[in-house]
């Protein structure tokens, strides 16, 4: 690339093939007009058949992977998707009106171009009567952009991709609508009884939320909440509007309060990010604001949440689907994990649009079909549309952990069964619902990570006849989680059901923070004291260590998806984890070990090219009996990134197959990520199984090897913090979980 004069690599990012993306485009450099010049020239003699030349073999072995190479242009700048929202944006303004929209620019790596770069953006705005409302310069995620409002006739220039328009600027990378959030809508909100007051432990919070304004006098809430609200927005927003930020707290909280738990014992911080109606503040980009409010997190005056390791994040963007290229959000979000030592918990988005169900006469043909059939005949529905359906932003965060929604609640004794025009398509099949943001990440990484309760949602019938189209029913007492409602005059303990990935991700974090209370207690000050770094993996890694894939759920979408060759087993696999992740979570097993059952943990950090290695005790009680048996092992890390690096994933790590395998008498588990799939993110799961009478002497042990593998880009020096969770399990055998007990020398029982 250096003999092309003038040439800027701004970006190059670590892609794979995507057999949905028909007309993939790869986006990498931005020259100048004599660069432009000499590289189509170049192309030119290329399609030709002509020699290039001396030095420029390189471009050679490019060009032989494209279809076609030109200028950054207006087609570039303006995505389909965003022509559908901006063209319905003009039909709702008259023409006197103005339309907000973001513009992303190029980011240049010195200041002073950038702000050049961003002077020239400015002028061309007042120049067509637009006002630029508010800016961003993030340099750690390569991010530039303004919030600008436009005339509706330069609206129409952008949508017809005219080089007449701000379309044909240079210095602009994307223009795109403004970015928004999902919402949830409660259902059977009626009054509840008042709780008793809460009695909390002493300490500070440790799990933060970003979401809306809360009801924070609410008799559920009340004595829960630490509202820091930087951005005033409590102050604008009505008491009835305030729904998400209520639930969400209310789920992280209590959970689902059909189940009846024990609220949390410390007090979590909100910081809101919504406003009225549950959106976003009109006049902020929202990378911005959340980059804001995760710094007054860490940086709060009065230190009420430099303790936080956990954020909560039940947030999507409906306007921005990941299709291969990682929004600004998630590489945010990916920025200050590593940063600061934070696991945020992210909702894989929601997809609340009809699709169609062929194979079907009508509603009551389905709803009447046998179960198993109208299972897989939805599914195949759903794997026809995976492409149109994948996950929100900033969902595809590759040091976050993405929680999908699967179909379960609980039902009290006595609650309506869902209307007869809402029908269950999965009945007893554990599943994603139809509506959750389907996989894969970044890379085809495995995403969601898991998936938690998000309510068992049902379908109703839009049309049929000619084509049977079914969209995803609001959650009501029959198939949603009960959370805290909005008060209305004179109700003041109302209760409502939602569903859906926010549901789901909100009830991870408590989950998660469920976990840090049981090492607390069972550990004390030496595990409150290891760096947050280290306890946000961990947490991390316990949180996902126990997600599996139902067998007969994977069974089926194996079947209906494909591919039907046994030998595909990898396209296959893959298939299950767009839907599943790397499993369901069953939030008990999560957090309490059994007789049967033992779960450890390592903590730690891993130079460049090292190795760790840790030692698992095997209880004799495993040895010589042809019983079923599993050893399960899950390691989470956070990695530095680099936003115009090849591998923005900047390092990998990997736990190595035991040795002992063999007479361990076990195997990989089939209803798994393939072992190259799991090595994509940021999470690594092994699970092995077996039948075969392992051979277990008084000492022995699995060595299990994390290993730093060679970093793809530029070394990173930094040493990486990594959590382990490893698990020896035998059903029916109570006494394992003693005899490791013993081997290890615990005084007292460890509830992990």
């Amino acid at each position: 690339m250096r003999r092309v004069q003038g040439l800027e690599l701004i970006d190059k990012q670590e892609l794979e093939g995507d057999e949905d993306d028909e007309h993939p485009v790869l986006y990498l450099l931005v020259p100048d007009a004599r660069a432009l010049r000499e590289l189509e020239s170049l192309w030119r003699r290329w399609k030709k058949g002509e020699e290039l030349g001396r030095g420029y073999t390189a471009w050679r072995d490019v060009f032989s992977l494209l279809r076609d190479l030109r200028p950054w242009g207006p087609q570039d700048r303006v995505l389909d998707d965003d022509i559908d929202i901006l063209n319905k944006e003009i039909t709702s303004h008259s023409e006197n009106e103005f339309v907000r929209v973001e513009l992303e620019l190029v980011y240049r790596d010195h200041s002073q171009s950038g702000a050049e770069q961003e002077a020239v953006v400015r002028r061309v705005i007042a120049e067509r009567a637009g006002r630029v409302v508010s800016s961003a310069r993030i340099g750690t995620i390569a991010y530039h952009a303004l919030l600008v409002d436009l005339p509706v006739n330069e609206v129409r220039l952008v949508v017809a991709r005219s080089l007449d328009g701000i379309a044909g600027v240079e210095p602009i990378m994307f223009i795109r609508s403004q970015s928004m959030t999902t919402t949830i809508e409660l259902e059977d909100v009626a009054e509840g009884s008042a709780v008793d007051s809460a009695h909390h432990e002493p300490g500070k919070a440790i799990l933060g939320v970003l979401d809306g304004v809360p009801v924070p006098m609410h008799s559920l809430l009340s004595k829960h909440l630490i509202v820091d609200d930087p951005f005033e927005l409590e102050s604008k927003t009505s008491v009835d509007s305030r729904v998400h930020g209520t639930a969400m707290a209310s789920l992280i909280v209590h959970g689902d309060l059909n189940r009846g738990e024990q609220s949390l014992p410390r007090k979590i911080l909100l910081v809101p990010v919504l406003g009225e109606q549950d959106k976003f503040p009109k006049e902020r980009l929202v990378v911005d604001l959340i980059y804001q409010a995760v710094l007054k997190m860490r940086y709060d005056p009065e230190a009420v949440a430099d303790t936080i390791v956990v954020v909560n994040v039940s947030l999507g963007d409906p306007r921005r689907s990941f299709q291969g290229l990682l929004s600004p959000w998630a590489k945010l979000l990916d920025r200050l994990a590593y940063q600061f030592g934070i696991l945020f918990i992210v909702s894989a988005g929601n997809w609340a649009d009809s699709f169609s169900i062929p194979g079907f006469g009508g509603s009551s043909e389905y709803e009447d079909a046998e179960p198993k059939l109208r299972a897989a005949k939805t599914i195949r529905a759903l794997g026809d549309r995976i492409a149109y359906r994948r996950l929100l932003a900033p969902g595809e965060t590759v040091n976050g952990l993405t929680v999908g929604a699967c179909n379960e609640n609980t039902v009290l004794p006595g609650q309506p069964r869902s209307a007869r025009v809402n029908v269950d398509p999965y009945s007893e099949l554990p599943m994603a619902n139809p509506s959750s943001g389907l996989g894969p990440g970044f890379a085809r990484a495995v995403k969601p990570d898991v998936l938690l309760a998000g309510g068992r949602e049902h379908l109703h019938s839009i049309r049929s006849g000619s084509g049977l189209e079914m969209k995803p029913a609001q959650s009501g007492k029959a198939a949603g989680l009960a959370v805290a409602a909005p008060p209305q005059t004179g109700l003041e303990n109302r209760r409502g059901y939602i569903g859906g990935t926010s549901a789901a991700a909100a009830l991870a974090s408590r989950t998660a923070h469920r976990i840090h209370d049981a090492l607390e207690a069972a550990y004390g000050e030496p595990f409150l004291k290891l760096p947050p770094h280290q306890r946000a993996v961990l947490l991390k890694a316990l949180l996902a260590h126990t997600a599996t894939w139902p067998k007969a759920t994977a069974d089926v979408i194996r079947s209906v998806l494909g591919p039907s060759d046994s030998q595909q087993h990898v396209r296959q696999r893959e298939n299950i984890f767009r839907f599943l992740g790397y499993g369901l979570v069953n939030p008990e097993d999560a957090i309490a070990c059994t007789g049967d059952r033992a779960i450890f943990w390592a903590v730690g950090t891993l130079e460049p090219k090292k190795v760790a290695t840790i030692s698992i005790p095997v209880p004799l009680v495993i040895g010589g009996k042809a019983n079923p048996h599993a050893l399960s092992a899950t390691l989470a890390w956070f990695t530095p990134t680099d936003s115009g690096s090849k591998s923005y994933r900047a390092v990998r790590l990997r736990v190595l197959n035991p040795e002992e395998l063999r007479t361990f008498g076990v195997e990989p588990d089939r209803d798994q990520p393939d072992e190259r799939q799991t090595g994509r993110g940021t999470l690594f799961r092994r699970r092995w199984i077996g039948r075969k009478a392992a051979v277990v002497g008084p000492d022995t042990s699995i060595e299990l090897r994390v290993q730093r593998e060679p970093d793809p880009g530029t070394p990173i020096d930094e040493a990486i913090p990594y959590g382990l969770a490893v698990t020896l399990e035998m059903p029916g055998i109570v006494e394992l979980y003693e005899q490791v007990r013993q081997r290890l020398g615990l005084v007292t029982r460890v509830t992990l």
